[in-house]
């Protein structure tokens, strides 16, 4: 899942950022790539397509 990559990606990433950056940058995009693959589940598991289709473009967007 491309979600997931995103993430792993992520904290791999900010793990060789600088040690001040901890509760800034690294904490801020660390939450934004979870956030990702939670706003992807939470709009697969809508009941009506349109409102599933809206909430995966916003994502992508």
């Amino acid at each position: 899942m491309i979600s997931r990559d995103i993430a792993v990606a992520t904290y791999k990433t900010t793990l060789k950022f600088r040690a001040d950056e901890k509760f800034g940058l690294i904490s801020q995009l660390r939450r934004v790539s979870i956030s990702i693959a939670s706003n992807i589940a939470e709009g697969s598991s809508r009941k009506y397509k349109k409102i599933r289709t809206g909430t995966i473009h916003h994502v992508s967007a």
